[in-house]
């Protein structure tokens, strides 16, 4: 099972139509295109798939549309996280898991809870989960830091905590995890920029945001990583490295959207708060794209 996480995961975007409603077509090439470019696994309902303004009808039907067309080729990871433990854990238990691997959960955002309250959140997720547990440490967007300390003693206590989403943009962070983890647990980069490092320096893999646009070129470069082949790996991560700047000079995943817009597979569409790409913005991505002989 944790085999299945090894190497690239894509946080896939929620594609809309100019009404903002889910543009299942887009989503259909999206999906298929990674697929077939070799991506691991896919994640839905990440924070890049606006999982915070989908609603819980339109969330099913997202899942249940993407499993039809993975028709389980891929391993599927669910997000379902939050601020409030006992919502998740209701959540958790009325979802129809038939076609997903894994959950991935956010560490709480907003709350700002203590470590011991991290702790006791992902024990208390742990305890009723049927699924293995990917945690989610993401602390930009969660204004808290799940310490390595914590993540680790969650990885001793409980069997289906396989790993976490690591997304601190914290080098010494990930080499501490790296260091005092158990064997068999999972490191997953949460950061584009970072992930080579980390996997070279024993990371498991990444879920990536960059890589749903750019799969065949993200996931080998990640394999490369994997099988300690530096000089090969560092040669594609040189030439992505200013479209992985650009996605997230502005927000996330509006700069994602503009990429895969620019590439004619959905469009750049989001919902508010959020707002698209500025002009310039999308000129960037365009020539980025260019340069990279991908328009």
């Amino acid at each position: 099972m944790m085999s299945n996480f090894i190497g690239t995961g894509v946080a896939l975007i929620t594609p809309f139509k100019p009404d903002l409603s889910i543009d299942y077509d887009a989503l259909e090439r999206l999906v298929k295109y990674n697929i077939e470019n070799e991506i691991e696994y896919l994640v839905i309902s990440g924070t890049t798939g606006e999982s915070v303004t989908v609603t819980a009808e339109e969330k099913k039907a997202l899942v249940k549309f993407i499993a039809k067309i993975n028709n389980g080729r891929l391993p599927l990871v669910l997000g379902i996280g939050g601020n409030n433990t006992t919502s998740i854990i209701n959540e958790i238990k009325t979802t129809d898991f038939s076609d997903i691997d894994a959950i991935l959960s956010v560490s709480p955002y907003y709350s700002k809870p203590t470590q011991e309250g991290i702790y006791q959140h992902f024990k208390a997720i742990s305890e009723i989960s049927p699924l293995p547990i990917i945690m989610y440490n993401v602390p930009g967007r969660t204004s808290s830091n799940m310490l390595p300390e914590t993540t680790v003693r969650l990885a001793n206590d409980f069997e289906n905590i396989i790993g976490v989403k690591e997304a601190g943009n914290n080098v010494q962070q990930y080499l501490e995890l790296l260091r005092t983890k158990p064997s068999d647990f999972l490191i997953i980069s949460g950061d584009d920029d970072l992930a080579l490092g980390v996997v070279l320096a024993g990371g498991s893999g990444v879920i990536s945001v960059i890589g749903q646009a750019l799969p065949k070129e993200f996931s080998e470069m990640i394999r490369l990583g994997i099988a300690g082949k530096a000089k090969e790996a560092y040669n594609t991560h040189f030439k992505l490295m200013p479209i992985t700047g650009l996605i997230f000079s502005e927000n996330n995943p509006a700069g994602i959207k503009a990429v895969l817009d620019a590439l004619n597979i959905s469009r750049s569409y989001v919902r508010l708060p959020l707002v698209e790409a500025t002009d310039m913005l999308k000129k960037n991505i365009e020539t980025a794209i260019r340069d990279l002989g991908k328009s």
